[in-house]
């Protein structure tokens, strides 16, 4: 897993977790939709590239 791609992950993932907390305090849920998806999909990626540097070992 390089620096790189984990840095981007991570950054997605925060990213996703701000705009989901500005729908909740807008009440936007398109927001709120687009933050929780951007969240679990920096998520998911960071898992997939977690289990791929485990098989390579």
């Amino acid at each position: 897993m390089s620096v790189g791609r984990t840095i981007r992950h991570k950054t997605q993932a925060f990213k996703g977790r701000v705009t989901e907390r500005i729908g909740r305090t807008t009440r936007n849920r398109r927001l709120q939709r687009e933050g929780r998806t951007d969240r679990v999909s920096g998520n998911l990626k960071q898992s997939g590239d977690k289990a791929k540097n485990a098989f390579r070992r």
